[in-house]
């Protein structure tokens, strides 16, 4: 597989992943939380496919199937009606 500084394709992916779940944890934002860790998410189901490792893509298939969960119910939770604006 093609390597770039003798790191690997697929090991490039595990660590862009790691840092991208790593960088989730100092967000305040939980939106902006739960989007960086869905994308690092992601990238390890990518490189557990790539490595053959069930338990690795499975389970983070399901934090980001519960990210987008939480995701799109604070969206709908956050939605106001024309008639209960206030002036």
């Amino acid at each position: 597989m093609n390597e770039f500084l003798g790191i690997s394709l697929t090991e490039w992916i595990g660590y862009l992943a790691s840092f991208f779940v790593a960088i989730s944890f100092f967000m305040k934002n939980i939106i902006k939380l739960r989007i960086v860790n869905s994308l690092g998410c992601i990238l390890f189901v990518i490189y557990g496919i790539l490595i053959d490792s069930w338990p690795v893509g499975i389970t983070n298939g399901i934090i980001v199937a519960v990210n987008l969960y939480y995701l799109v119910i604070n969206k709908k939770s956050h939605r106001v009606k024309a008639d209960e604006v206030q002036p």
